[in-house]
């Protein structure tokens, strides 16, 4: 059985398993429902998925973990009585602003452990089998790939590897702490419990 006192995470399944080992690690009372990462390339799946998600618990204390992916984003949440995390989006929740720009400006594409493992799904179901297509939107502003390891990433490399070659760009990696991810986290906790 639910406890409906506990605040409820309702967000992108992308960092699931960091943002679960950050509630456990913290004893955080803060229940968790994760919605499919691939959504993000589709904005009317993903306006559709959270809103069902946001009105199946609407009886509970509920913060979001999004960034602006999609347009109307902060007007969905307005409906819904809550809020989200602050940043642009999940790479910059987790690297912070500076180190996010830093690699954007240098031409970086981030890849997660989730992106990878099921990169087929998501950029088929997008952009079907053109593969001159999705190299040609990749090489629009995208230098190389960046594999993102946390200390919750399982074994991916291959799968990163695949994408890479599929989009014909370097592969680098570059591993990250939790810090800035826990920080952002429990900064939007404290905000929901000064708001009740």
């Amino acid at each position: 059985m639910e406890n409906t006192d506990k605040l409820l995470l309702v967000g992108c399944g992308i960092l699931k398993n960091e943002i679960n080992y950050i509630i456990s690690k913290n004893d955080w009372a803060v229940d968790t429902v994760f919605i499919n990462s691939s959504l993000h390339v589709n904005f009317k799946a993903l306006s559709k998925g959270l809103t069902a998600v946001l009105q199946q618990y609407s009886d509970r204390n509920t913060v979001v973990f999004y960034g602006e992916c999609h347009p109307l984003m902060d007007k969905i949440l307005q409906d819904h009585h809550t809020f989200r995390t602050p940043g642009q989006n999940c790479v910059e929740m987790l690297l912070g602003t500076e180190r996010y720009m830093e690699e954007l400006n240098n031409g970086a594409f981030f890849l997660f452990e989730d992106w990878a493992l099921h990169w087929e799904q998501t950029i088929r179901k997008t952009f079907g089998n053109n593969q001159q297509m999705i190299k040609d939107i990749f090489h629009e502003d995208r230098k190389y790939i960046l594999g993102i390891k946390t200390p919750c990433s399982g074994e991916f490399e291959l799968q990163a590897m695949d994408v890479a070659k599929e989009v014909d760009l370097p592969l680098r990696w570059n591993s990250v702490s939790l810090e800035h991810l826990e920080s952002v986290l429990l900064n939007t906790f404290y905000r929901k419990t000064e708001d009740r």
